[in-house]
């Protein structure tokens, strides 16, 4: 009878010293360094990027790892540009990881942004970034790409719009994909300072200001871009569990 008793109270402690090396396991795959390359050199992006990764994932931009050339972006999605710009640095990487600071990569992501305005059919989409087909700066760029949006929506009632993101992450050889939406609308003139883009003329749902209006945390918690980070750590997290 004593043999029974000790027998079964050593198998529970058993089952919970199992339970507690699996909860171990997952914290530690949860919380180990990583480092990723994100296929961008937009100070504005990186910046946004970096406020929201998690602390044990290193973000490098393609500065950082020596990566020169110019990125072709001939997709016509959102998803297919993002594919291709993570494509291009992960197969670079390949050859060149050896003369990287700091040992090894763990993978590639990269975003492409769109702005879908609905009276507009969608655009400019993935054209958002060099629609107005202006030559100049960045920020001489983003305000002609504002006022063409004003300028196009003119009187329109329907000003309904949204930010979409895509990223792509190469891991290992293995490819996903995630997106972030947020819903809102084109304002009537530019409100606020900060941001970066479309932000002074973008209106959140829910929100009486403009992304320009809101600080860099509040922006972070709500945007495509935060949102669409934040199933791809998920997913890595899960990748790794």
């Amino acid at each position: 009878m004593l043999f029974r008793v000790q027998s079964y109270y050593f198998f529970c402690e058993l089952q919970n010293f199992l339970y507690l090396c699996a909860q171990i396991r997952v914290c530690v795959y949860i919380i180990k360094d990583m480092r990723l390359v994100f296929a961008s050199n937009n100070a504005h992006k990186l910046q946004e990027v970096c406020h929201i990764m998690p602390a044990g994932i290193e973000v490098l931009s393609l500065r950082e790892v020596g990566f020169e050339a110019e990125i072709e972006e001939t997709g016509t999605t959102l998803a297919e540009n993002s594919l291709i710009k993570a494509k291009t640095v992960y197969e670079w990487l390949r050859v060149h990881e050896e003369q990287v600071k700091g040992g090894c990569i763990d993978g590639v992501f990269a975003d492409d942004t769109g702005l879908e305005i609905d009276a507009l059919n969608g655009e400019p989409g993935v054209y958002t970034a060099r629609w107005s087909g202006v030559q100049g700066n960045e920020k001489e760029l983003f305000a002609a790409n504002r006022a063409k949006a004003l300028r196009e929506l003119g009187g329109q009632v329907n000003r309904g719009a949204q930010f979409k993101t895509v990223i792509s992450l190469i891991r290992g050889g293995d490819v996903l994909q995630v997106e972030g939406v947020v819903r809102g609308v084109i304002t009537e003139e530019e409100k606020g300072i900060g941001g970066f883009g479309y932000d002074p003329i973008f209106q959140p749902e829910g929100y009486d200001c403009t992304f320009a209006e809101m600080s860099e945390a509040e922006k972070n918690g709500i945007s495509h871009r935060g949102r669409a980070l934040a199933k791809l750590v998920e997913k890595i997290e899960r990748m790794n569990e």
